[in-house]
C-alpha cells in the first residue's frame, strides 16, 4: 500500500495601519497581523499531477483545478485567472528551489480561508506564504518575483503581534512593534462592503508620487508616534495628520470626509483607499458605535482585539 504524506501550513491575514502606498518608497509602516488567515494542506501519493481545491470561510469550494508537473500548465480549472496565478506561484517557487516538485507524484493541495475573499485581508499573501513554506523558499522573493507589492503582508503572515516594516532598495527592516494600546477597546475595524483593487490603487499612487518631497520621512515619524501613542486623543490627532498627508499626495478626499462626515470619532483608511477595511475610534459605547456603521449598511464590524493579534 502506497504511503501518503501530508503537510500543513498556516498564515495570518493582514491590515496596514500606517504607511499605505508610501511603504513602497521606504516609509516605516505599522502592519497588523490578523487572527484570521489561510491554511493549506498538501498530500502526496503516486501519480503525476497537482490537484488543487480552495475552500472559503464557510467551507464552500470556490476554486478547483489540476496542473501538470512539467510547466504547471492548467489541465482544467473553474477559473482561468486563478489557475494562472497558481501556475505563476509554482513556477516562481521552482526558480528558487529546483528540487521543488521535481518528483513524479500526485500532489493534492487544499486551501482554507478563514475570512471572506472580498475583505482584503490577504488571500494572495497568505497563499504566497504557504506555498513558500511548502517549497522551502524565501516568501519575500516569491512575492516580488510573482505578484509584487511591498511585502508587509508577508511580514504579517507569521508574526505574533504588530510589526514595524520598512522596504529599502537593498534590504528589509522588520521589527516587532510596541503597539498594544490601552485604548484598544475603543478601536473598531469595519469592512466598507467593497473590495479595493490594490493594483489600480497603486497605479494611481505611482502617477501622483512625483510630489512626495519629504512625505516618506513624515510618514515614518508619524508611524513611530502612532506606535507609541499613550492616549486615544493623541492617537486620533496623529491618525488625522496621517490621513491628511496621504490625501494630499493622492489628490483624494479622506474616507471620513467622504463617507462619515457626521461621525463623532476618527475614521482611517487601512491599506488601499476607497475600499476594504477602515479603523474607527470611539468614545461612545460599542452598541452605539456599531449602530452608526450598521446604519450605513456596514455589517462586518470587529473590535480591534477580536481581529488583531497582539
Amino acid at each position: 500500500m502506497a504511503v501518503q504524506t501530508k503537510r500543513h501550513y498556516k498564515a495570518n491575514g493582514k491590515l496596514l495601519l500606517t504607511g499605505e502606498y508610501l511603504v513602497l518608497n521606504g516609509a516605516v509602516s505599522l502592519a497588523l497581523p490578523c487572527k484570521l488567515g489561510q491554511s493549506m494542506n498538501v498530500s502526496e501519493r503516486p501519480g503525476s499531477e497537482i490537484t488543487w481545491k480552495s475552500y472559503d470561510r464557510k467551507g464552500n469550494l470556490w476554486f478547483s483545478g489540476s496542473f501538470d508537473l512539467m510547466a504547471f500548465d492548467p489541465i482544467d480549472s473553474t477559473d482561468k485567472d486563478i489557475a494562472n496565478s497558481i501556475q505563476q506561484l509554482l513556477r516562481g517557487a521552482c526558480r528558487q528551489n529546483s528540487e521543488f516538485l521535481s518528483q513524479w507524484r500526485r500532489y493534492t493541495v487544499e486551501t482554507y480561508l478563514e475570512f471572506d475573499r472580498d475583505w482584503g485581508l490577504g488571500s494572495s499573501s497568505t497563499l504566497v506564504w504557504c506555498v513558500a513554506q511548502w517549497a522551502e523558499v524565501n516568501p519575500y522573493i516569491l512575492l516580488f518575483d510573482t505578484f509584487g507589492g511591498s511585502g508587509y503582508d508577508i511580514a504579517c503572515a507569521d508574526a505574533d503581534g504588530p510589526v514595524l516594516y520598512q522596504l529599502l532598495e537593498d534590504e528589509l527592516h522588520i521589527d516587532g512593534a510596541d503597539f498594544d494600546p490601552s485604548f484598544k477597546k475603543q478601536l473598531f475595524l469595519i469592512y466598507l462592503g467593497r473590495k479595493q483593487n490594490s493594483r489600480e490603487a497603486l497605479k494611481k499612487y505611482h502617477q501622483s508620487k512625483a510630489g512626495l518631497n519629504g512625505s516618506v520621512d513624515k510618514v515614518s515619524r508619524l508611524t513611530e508616534s502612532i506606535n507609541s501613542a499613550s492616549t486615544l486623543k493623541e492617537f486620533e490627532s496623529l491618525v488625522r495628520q496621517h490621513e491628511n498627508l496621504v490625501a494630499d499626495i493622492l489628490g483624494l478626499p479622506t474616507v471620513q470626509s467622504k463617507e462619515f462626515p457626521d461621525y463623532w470619532g476618527c475614521v482611517k483608511s487601512l491599506g488601499a483607499w476607497g475600499g476594504d477595511f477602515v479603523l474607527a475610534t470611539t468614545d461612545r459605547s460599542e452598541e452605539e458605535t456599531r449602530a452608526y456603521f450598521q446604519g450605513k449598511g456596514m455589517d462586518v464590524i470587529f473590535r480591534y482585539d477580536e481581529l488583531i493579534l497582539s
